[in-house]
């Protein structure tokens, strides 16, 4: 049996910080490596075919052309004939191609380097089905094996459990990758000194593959590594799961459909046990330990253990199985599984838990209690956000709700169910979405963790007045309901202690394996004859996965010799294998890198907007125009249009255009705040002194209709997020009163977004977007930076602190001078720090003369709606 290391002393290795400055405790003698394993290119290089590419480095195809062109059509799903004629035409055939068929082309590509191989087996079945039983499925333990070998996880992988903390005395920990889970750590614990834990990580779910013909639906099960860090892993181009078997469906003629489906699930454990066996393998004699420990879950094996009665009596075992509330799959998978425990490695998943949950509950109580018709016309009339969906027809009639709209729509719940009588109604909606929110976080600390748990407690205090209200109503019958009978609402119990067993939550989602299912089996599908799809599908497969591979050895190997014959070295040393990671070579590991992502990464990719400040912020005076179009302020970065919405308009027309009548007085009065410096702070709280007639250096503008604004995510500065729009449009045929949307601007430079929260910030409404147009022939200093028009929102002291006791939000309301006309003043545009969504307060009832166009315009208080966006909803609350 492993030596188990208890002493926290004897298993700790302090590190001062991580790339964000956390500290870092990293478990001592984990992860060990050793001489003589093989890198990828080795074992490229390991192929029977390896010695005629040192002659052509392509084959088994005449050069690059040649291979570039069969690889464009090996993965172009395009069909076999319609490769064929593309073959057959005379541009195609005057090219020096070494295959001239679409079966010659795969032939070729049949010998090409493989990864895991396919199986078929036929499994026997203890009940008659209508056809034979055949999995479909590739070795375990060669699909980990692949992926903790590939070099575009080599930068992005953990090998050692770690603590981690925010401050050097260690009160606050950090939940995020499972590594830096206690799971991690504990089970380090039980294994020799020197070893390294792969966390295995398996999907499953059925899939349709055909809608119109017949309902075909395809059971795919897919497997990664919990080792590969989150953002990796969960990233679709990163093929970071693989298709490890496509599990039967078995037709069983049995006439209870009850006992079938006990059947079905008894054969999909049976399988799982042939797929899974080489890992269970190697957990009892691989080299990560060298006798197996019994740690099994004892509870539910004894249940099963105590059942005595014939387990081929399928209807008296489950019977008896009914009584501890067990499937009736006599032998699950797990059970000879090393320390696989249900309750530990079945964590919570936020795409079919919470967000199905929401929509299949929360929001059918708040359909009760306001109301289909009043429901729908709330989302109507919300003030949209540009790339965001907009419910401008509500949302009780959808149909398909995916976990896309499912999300869209959590984003205005809280605003749209605000108002309604019974307060304990709101606070309960309002408490399991803080719930979900919060337990989204990719970075989950102590204290957070305390308020999941805290939120969570809060909705059950007050669901008692969802029953009193009638809101919970059966689905078919609609009749009221009086208990909590909800397994997905089960489930949030088990999240606050899976953070500390299994990491951040978030990165079990299922939205990743979801897609990844168009991958691996949608896509296939379509090459198929629509006959026999699984044994179509993992030949599909399998050439796509070939031609991947051999795109990354080919490009590895070009950069290789391209390094050796610089470095005047003809040895086949391979670039990737550096003994000591200190001495690696960093601008071939960047080229490398480089390679790696062009070849894996995804074709669109988000602009970064701070990359584009940064150049433009270096480029030569007089080489760009001014006011730069694309700049950065600490984690916030701002993108203008090249060209101005409006090139030349006077001041007085602007004015007249965007409803501004003070556009005169205020540009004068940020003027006399600016001085002679032109890079001046400035803030709200002064007086008017200029008139509306003030003269000005300057009689023109340039004017934009909106700018983008991209953030550094609020968890990880080194990562940014997708950019918002925040538009300042004047009146025109639909917004009759104007867009104008709201942003956080900063008003005292010693509070920094987003982690000073709104303390040195205003809530601001963006009229005009603009830059001063120097007189031809003359260069004003004001000219160099862009300029916004923003009316101040105050935040409404509330009767139980800063924020409304029920939806937890801030109250605003326009700011107004003693004249009472809107508090307006000129700001420069990089005081400007994120996108923010306001929304009208509804009350009992909305307003039937409000519409999307012109809810915020008329009116008179609003909410700050921080669940528009989860970064947002962290930095205020």
């Amino acid at each position: 049996m492993a030596d188990e290391r208890t002493d926290p002393e004897e298993v700790l290795q302090l590190n001062t910080n991580d790339k964000l400055g956390r500290i870092l405790d990293v478990f001592r003698g984990a992860g060990e490596i050793f001489d003589g394993g093989q890198t990828f290119l080795a074992r490229f290089r390991l192929d029977i075919y390896a010695s005629r590419r040192q002659q052509n480095l392509y084959y088994p195809f005449a050069s690059l052309g040649d291979w570039e062109i069969a690889n464009f059509l090996l993965t172009s799903r395009l069909s076999m004939r319609a490769i064929d004629e593309f073959l057959s035409l005379r541009l195609t055939n005057s090219l020096p191609l070494s295959f001239s068929t679409t079966k010659e082309l795969r032939s070729r590509a049949e010998i090409l380097p493989s990864g895991p191989r396919w199986n078929a087996r036929v499994v026997p079945t203890t009940h008659p089905t209508k056809s034979p039983v055949t999995l479909y499925y590739r070795d375990s333990l060669d699909c980990v094996e692949s992926l903790f070998n590939h070099p575009l996880f080599a930068q992005t992988m953990d090998y050692s459990p770690f603590r981690l903390f925010t401050t050097a005395e260690r009160i606050v920990r950090v939940f995020t990758e499972w590594m830096s889970s206690d799971g991690a750590w504990d089970l380090q614990l039980k294994f020799p000194e020197g070893s390294t834990l792969c966390g295995v990580i398996l999907s499953s779910d059925k899939t349709h593959i055909t809608n119109m013909c017949g309902g075909k639906v395809a059971h795919p099960l897919l497997i990664s590594l919990a080792n590969i860090r989150m953002d990796i892993r969960n990233k679709g181009s990163s093929h970071a799961f693989l298709l490890l078997a496509l599990m039967p469906i078995p037709a069983f003629t049995h006439p209870a459909t009850r006992i079938c489906s006990v059947l079905e699930a008894r054969l999909f454990h049976h399988c799982l046990d042939i797929v899974l066996e080489p890992l269970k393998q190697a957990a009892r004699f691989g080299r990560m330990m060298s006798d197996p420990v019994g740690n099994l879950p004892a509870l539910t094996l004894a249940q099963l253990q105590s059942i005595q009665c014939n387990v081929n009596e399928v209807e008296r075992y489950f019977a008896a199985c009914e009584d501890f509330r067990l499937s009736g799959v006599s032998h699950p998978f797990w059970r000879d599984w090393l320390y696989a425990d249900p309750s530990q490695f079945l964590t919570p998943e936020a795409l079919h838990h919470w967000h199905r949950q929401f929509w299949d509950h929360d929001m059918q109580w708040c359909k009760h209690a306001l109301g289909a018709g009043e429901l729908d016309f709330r989302f109507s009339v919300l003030p949209p956000i540009a790339s965001f969906r907009h419910f401008n027809q509500g949302v009780t009639k959808l149909k398909q709700v995916g976990g896309r709209t499912q999300r869209d729509a959590q984003r205005y719940i809280v605003v749209v169910i605000a108002g309604f009588p019974q307060v304990d109604v709101v606070i309960a909606v309002r408490a399991l979405m803080e719930f979900r929110y919060l337990a989204q976080a990719p970075a989950i600390t102590s204290q957070m963790h305390d308020r999941i748990s805290a939120a969570l407690k809060t909705f059950h205090d007050h669901k008692h007045a969802i029953i009193d209200a009638g809101l919970r109503r059966g689905q078919t019958t609609g009749a009221a309901l009086d208990h909590w009978e909800i397994p997905k609402l089960e489930f949030m119990q088990s999240v606050a202690p899976s953070i500390h067993q299994a990491g951040a939550v978030i990165q079990w989602s299922a939205d990743t394996t979801e897609h990844a299912h168009i991958e691996v089996v949608k896509d296939p599908v379509t090459t198929t004859n629509n006959q026999n799809y699984d044994s179509q599908i993992c030949r599909t497969l399998d050439r796509d996965e070939k031609c991947r591979l051999f795109s990354t050895a080919v490009s590895l190997s070009e950069r290789t010799d391209t390094h050796n014959s610089l470095a005047g070295d003809d040895s086949e040393t391979d670039v990737l294998d550096h003994s000591d990671p200190n001495m690696a070579d960093s601008a071939g590991d960047d080229a490398i890198g480089n390679i790696l992502q062009d070849l894996w990464s995804s074709d669109r990719s988000p602009i970064c907007f701070f990359d584009s400040a940064e150049k433009l912020s270096n480029a030569p005076l007089g080489s760009v125009p001014r006011p730069l179009r694309t700049l950065a302020i600490g984690r916030t970065a701002l993108r203008l249009n090249y060209k101005p919405s409006i090139r030349r308009i006077s001041i007085d027309d602007a004015a007249d255009t965007f409803s501004l009548p003070d556009l005169r007085g205020a540009l004068s009065d940020y003027l006399n705040r600016e001085g002679s410096f032109c890079q001046n702070f400035h803030s709200f709280g002064h007086q008017r002194r200029s008139s509306p007639n003030s003269p000005l250096p300057f009689n023109d503008l340039h004017i934009w209709f909106k700018v983008r604004v991209q953030q550094r995510t609020y968890f990880d500065s080194t990562k940014f997020s997708s950019a918002f729009t925040i538009n300042a449009h004047p009146p025109d045929r639909h917004w009759k009163f104007g867009r104008y949307d709201a942003a956080i601007l900063n008003t005292n430079p010693q509070y920094k977004w987003p982690l000073s929260g709104l303390a040195g910030h205003n809530v601001v409404l963006i009229r005009l977007i603009m830059s001063p147009l120097s007189p031809r022939g003359t260069t004003i200093p004001w000219a160099d930076r862009a300029l916004v028009y923003a009316e101040r929102l105050d935040l409404v002291q509330q009767a139980h602190g800063l924020v409304d006791h029920a939806t937890g939000l801030h109250v605003l309301q326009r700011a107004v001078r003693a004249s009472g006309t809107p508090l307006g003043e000129v700001f420069p545009l990089d005081q400007i720090r994120s996108y923010t969504h306001i929304t009208p307060r509804f009350g009992a009832a909305a307003d039937n003369r409000l519409s999307s166009a012109n809810s915020i315009h008329f009116a008179q208080s609003f909410f700050l709606n921080k669940y528009f966006d989860k970064d947002f909803f962290y930095a205020i609350t």
